[in-house]
């Protein structure tokens, strides 16, 4: 009798006869008036369940025989759990003699994806007015006993761990602890702050007195962070701070790098984008308490669900060794690697004056000098005009438009195969390689290999360079050897370098799973072309200007010494690959490229 009827009601609509006339849906009772009563065991149980449904339990407690017991209970309950819906359905109602028992079930929902529904049931007992339902704690959940109560709990899920492509961890999830400090709650404010920077100064020389007053002045009410720490550091000073007064300790779980030193001004942008991926599913409970709040019954258990570890395209292995091999630069460098057969990024290095000043590895525009003789080279043979068997001339200097172009203290290579004057870096050849070239030609040769590309990698913002089509024939001449208008930061030419190695342009990743979107899609170089400029490549490290490199395997690759500012300074370069390894140096104000070469060589050696 009565199945199906349901009660549904938001646990903020709070006036009892609103709730009855508008959300009790009342059948047929055929049991109405069996006892004499004018409301009968169902429409007692439907207005009972509407009314505590409803957080009205003045209403509901006026419906059993314990009216005062029940609202107690009932509020102590609803309090506990903060219910933003509560949903009732009566499913039947057994009647007896003077008797009826009411089969229920209801949903708790309790907010951000936690709802709970159980079956239950309760006795209602005839009287002369009305049935009325007969108290007791089972009327709210068949396992509430004498003098308890519910309770709810969450369980937040542990954060994943970011790995690197072998498996190391690079982020982990670390209990940090912050430092509040409330000056309002202090009392002798001046003397606290004083006691936390002599405790805190050892961990953070920058902490004083002063600091800590100056930023809860600014901060105002509700306190100020002074630090967050690691757990393992905040116990070093827990002794000598956790006592004081204005002070709290509120804690959370944040992913940290497992090693400080590892890029840092890259993990921050990592830890970025991979948040969402790495927080999982919290979980949560509801379980019974006795009056002096002991846990007695878990009532309810839903445990939380941590989120899968999240893989960088990074290798530990290869960043240490590209950060050791510049770290003792005074200027800012840069090394970036990339594996050319899937577009991984190996490393993005700095060492920390680079650091200081940004993400120069992946977004800072240079001018490549040499190095760009790849573009050039490409090319020039490309449009059929040369081989890199090809003689030509490699004099001291030409002049261009009336404009003289030298090469690096007036070398002279007289005449010379095309490979011969990439190898000793001939900017005299290719310059008047370039002012046969069309405005366009060298631009779009250098999108072919990659310079010039927008992309979109998830985790970082990079700017691969810039290569202006150049009408006018001095400017075209200068772009040859890598002057001119021409810029490139290390990991546009890390892709130049790339796509030489592989034969097609990779999109660089560095989070597994997290595509990158390029602006436009280039066809891949014919082979006999790219076999050539290999070739050349080679012959550098083999009898060219990267000899240093000789000993490292089968390196290839362009050094670079390009000017800048006054034409007086110029920074170093030296890009290229071994195997699937393939990487860009950049020493800035160095003077020369022999110091990248170096540098390629400490990366190298390290690699192995």
């Amino acid at each position: 009798m009565g199945a199906g009827i349901l009660v549904a009601v938001r646990a903020s609509l709070r006036r009892p006869a609103a709730l009855l006339t508008a959300l009790l849906v009342a059948l047929p009772l055929s049991a109405c008036g069996v006892f004499g009563s004018e409301t009968g065991p169902e429409q007692a149980a439907q207005q009972f369940l509407a009314a505590f449904a409803g957080g009205d339990s003045a209403t509901a407690s006026q419906q059993t025989d314990s009216p005062e017991s029940a609202r107690a209970l009932m509020d102590k309950v609803r309090t506990a759990l903060k219910p933003s819906t509560v949903i009732a359905r009566v499913d039947k109602v057994d009647t007896g003699q003077g008797t009826a028992r009411a089969a229920f079930e209801i949903t708790w929902d309790l907010g951000r994806n936690r709802r709970w529904t159980y079956d239950s049931s309760f006795d209602l007992i005839g009287g002369d007015d009305a049935w009325k339902v007969r108290w007791a704690p089972t009327v709210l959940h068949p396992e509430l006993g004498a003098q308890q109560s519910l309770a709810v709990e969450d369980s937040e899920a542990t954060l994943a761990p970011v790995l690197d492509r072998d498996g190391t961890p690079v982020l982990n999830p670390e209990r940090v602890v912050s430092v509040l400090f409330d000056q309002a709650e202090a009392g002798d404010a001046n003397a606290i702050a004083g006691q936390l920077a002599q405790a805190l100064s050892g961990i953070d020389p920058t902490i004083t007195a002063q600091s800590i007053l100056d930023g809860a002045k600014a901060a105002g009410a509700g306190g100020y962070q002074v630090v967050a720490l690691r757990d393992a550091d905040y116990q070093k000073v827990k002794s000598l701070i956790y006592d004081l007064p204005g002070v709290r300790f509120p804690a959370e779980s944040r992913l940290l790098p497992a090693d400080r030193a590892l890029a840092p001004t890259l993990m921050p942008a990592v830890r970025k984008v991979i948040e969402d991926q790495v927080q999982g599913k919290a979980g949560w409970r509801v379980y019974t308490v006795d009056s002096a709040g002991n846990e007695s019954q878990v009532l309810h258990d839903k445990p939380a669900e941590p989120a899968k570890a999240v893989s960088l395209a990074l290798s530990t292995r290869v960043q240490q060794a590209a950060q050791a091999a510049i770290a003792g630069e005074a200027t800012p460098s840069m090394l970036v690697a990339i594996q050319p057969s899937t577009g991984d990024l190996l490393a993005v290095a700095q060492n920390a004056p680079a650091d200081a000043a940004g993400q120069l590895a992946l977004t800072g525009r240079y001018p490549p000098g040499s190095t760009f003789k790849i573009v050039t080279a490409a090319q020039a043979i490309a449009a059929g005009t040369v081989t890199g068997e090809t003689p030509l001339g490699c004099p001291p200097a030409i002049v261009v438009n009336g404009r003289e172009i030298p090469n690096s203290g007036r070398f002279d290579k007289g005449v010379v195969p095309l490979r011969s004057a990439f190898a000793f870096s001939c900017n005299t050849t290719f310059a008047d390689l370039a002012t046969r070239m069309g405005a366009g030609d060298l631009t779009a040769m250098a999108k072919k290999l990659g310079l010039g590309l927008d992309y979109v990698v998830p985790g970082i913002t990079t700017i691969t360079g810039s290569v202006p089509a150049a009408s006018d024939v001095n400017e075209r001449a200068e772009d040859g050897f890598g002057q001119g208008k021409v810029v490139a930061s290390p990991f546009g030419m890390a892709v130049v370098t790339a796509t030489v190695a592989s034969g097609s342009v990779p999109k660089p990743v560095l989070v597994r799973g997290a595509e990158t979107q390029v602006d436009e899609q280039q066809e891949p170089l014919p082979a006999a072309v790219l076999e050539q400029v290999r070739g050349m490549m080679r012959e550098v490290v083999a009898g060219g200007t990267a000899g240093a490199l000789a000993p490292y395997g089968d390196v290839r690759g362009k050094t670079g010494t390009a000017q800048f500012g006054d034409g007086t300074r110029s920074h170093g370069w030296f890009v290229g690959y071994r195997g699937d390894l393939a990487f860009a140096v950049l020493l800035t104000d160095v003077g020369q490229s022999g110091t990248a070469v170096a540098a390629t060589g400490r990366f190298l050696a390290a690699v192995g």
